[in-house]
């Protein structure tokens, strides 16, 4: 009587309520730690998590660095999840996968062929393989990278625009202004920021969440069936977890569950069977069958190897594309220019062998400086992290960059060696600059300059005006064993268009 107790218990247990709860929990959090990863918002150990739990990024990083990144022990405990319980990751935690979850069809759209599959596959062996090569581009296509870059470029500067604009058309109507000065007072800088931050082409970061939205539309979770180079990672150490999902003789081949399996691995011509490396342990087919014919039970042989599954052939095309790209991407001139500007404490070459492209440190940069690179740093450069002092500056006071990296790609210095660092120099453009072009005063570049003893200073010059008559005019100079390169000097500068001081990167950077 206890079994049959038993037994029943677990019929009726709710798991997909329990897993849409998880779910969902797991995305507000992600997306609270992604508000929170402001200078001066939570811990920069907390807003990290989601990308140190990242196994595909983190094993890139470590073969394309040849050390291991701190922290790395959280990637350890999600593989052994892994071989425990299977592609669970994708299918109660990944935020990428929930937030497509939301945007699907309810009728059912058509499907693409199971060779498709094999897709993922290749991209996740071709950034592997990249990787041991020194190589870490690919990982724009990561996707947690792909949420983090977007909603720091664009979802959150666009909200806070929007919330901007609603802010001051209501403040226009009088008995309004006190109610939105007291929303403003608790939203800024605690959750927006104090000024306006935005970035170059974020219409770009944006595209590639629509096009992955757009492709969901049409077929459930296309990226995580067929694109997805995390999900197929994962899903090849599902092979051999212990906990699977089986079909027992009581089914009835009714078919409910494989219209009901969201990543489309329920195969009929099988028997109902399903693959665990495409099954995201979702538990719908348990809920769904009638005849309370599924089960997940544990496994002790690894399953069998499917068509689409990486083969000798696959490791040798990845092998093959990662070598003819890393070559072609070298080859790019703009890889070894010297003009790029890198966030304190990152030089270039380790940068490229470090960084995982998420976009944590642009969305910690309260002033903007931290961009993501676009062609500066070549292709295989594309979205390191770069400063471009003119959309804001690297403030003096601040070091979140480097505390909020979760790789340690920009290093996390104490505030005190960061203002020692040297970004970069100020050159001044004396034919654009207001005092030595134009004779007119300014010292705008000596008065925002942060150094204590300021790297700019004034020196007075005996000139004349329009009628011939002298006066004295002060003129900036760099002084440039002081200047660190910050480039609020150039940010500040109110020569319209391109600044009249400008910052330059040092040779030995």
């Amino acid at each position: 009587m206890p079994r049959r107790s038993l037994r029943i218990t677990a019929r009726v247990f709710p798991w997909v309520a329990l897993r849409r709860g998880v779910q969902y929990g797991a995305l507000f959090l992600f997306l609270a730690l992604l508000v929170a990863a402001r200078r001066g918002g939570w811990p920069p150990e907390w807003v990290n998590v989601p990308l140190r739990l990242d196994p595909l990024a983190i094993l890139a990083r470590t073969l394309a660095n040849r050390a291991l990144p701190a922290g790395w022990v959280l990637v350890l405990i999600l593989l052994l999840l892994t071989l425990a319980l299977g592609r669970a990751w994708c299918g109660w935690l990944c935020p990428m996968g929930t937030l497509l979850g939301l945007f699907r069809p309810r009728s059912r759209p058509s499907q693409w062929p199971e060779t498709w599959r094999r897709v993922k596959h290749l991209l996740w062996l071709t950034l592997l393989l990249a990787a041991l090569l020194g190589n870490l581009t690919l990982l724009v296509l990561d996707p947690l990278t792909v949420l983090i870059r977007t909603f720091s470029t664009a979802v959150w500067p666009a909200a806070d625009q929007v919330i901007t604009a609603a802010e001051r058309t209501a403040y226009r109507i009088p008995w309004l202004r006190s109610p939105v000065e007291w929303v403003d007072r608790r939203l800024r800088p605690a959750v927006l920021p104090t000024l306006a931050v935005s970035y170059r082409a974020a219409w770009l970061y944006a595209l590639v969440l629509v096009a992955i939205l757009a492709l969901n539309w049409r077929v459930p979770y296309f990226w995580c069936r067929y694109l997805c180079p995390l999900g197929g990672f994962l899903g090849l150490i599902s092979k051999g977890a212990v906990i699977r999902r089986e079909v027992t003789a009581a089914c009835n081949r009714c078919g409910l569950c494989a219209n009901r399996c969201p990543t489309g691995t329920i195969r009929a011509d099988r028997q109902y069977a399903s693959d665990s490396a495409e099954c995201t342990m979702c538990m719908e087919c348990r809920e769904v069958c009638p005849q309370r014919a599924v089960r997940f039970s544990a496994h002790r042989r690894p399953a069998s190897w499917e068509t689409y599954d990486p083969r000798r052939r696959d490791v040798l095309l990845a092998l093959g594309i990662a070598v003819l790209g890393v070559g072609i991407l070298r080859g790019d001139p703009a890889t070894r220019r010297r003009s790029v500007i890198y966030p304190p404490g990152a030089r270039g070459n380790d940068l490229a062998v470090k960084c995982v492209r998420c976009g944590l440190c642009a969305r910690a940069c309260p002033t903007g400086a931290i961009q993501p690179a676009l062609g500066e740093a070549g292709f295989e450069g594309l979205w390191l992290p770069v400063l471009m002092p003119r959309l804001g500056y690297c403030e003096y006071s601040c070091h979140a960059c480097g505390q909020v990296c979760p790789v340690q790609a920009i290093p996390p210095m104490s505030l005190e060696e960061k203002q020692r660092w040297v970004i970069g120099v100020a050159v001044i453009d004396r034919n654009r600059c207001i005092p030595w072009s134009s004779n007119r005063p300014c010292i705008v570049c000596e008065e925002m300059c942060p150094v204590p003893e300021k790297a700019i200073v004034l020196e007075e010059t005996t000139v004349t005006d329009a009628s011939g008559r002298p006066f004295l005019l002060l003129r900036p100079r760099v002084v440039q064993e002081r200047c660190i390169g910050c480039g609020t000097c150039e940010y500040k500068c109110p020569v319209s268009g391109e600044a009249a001081v400008r910052v330059q990167a040092v040779p030995n950077l």
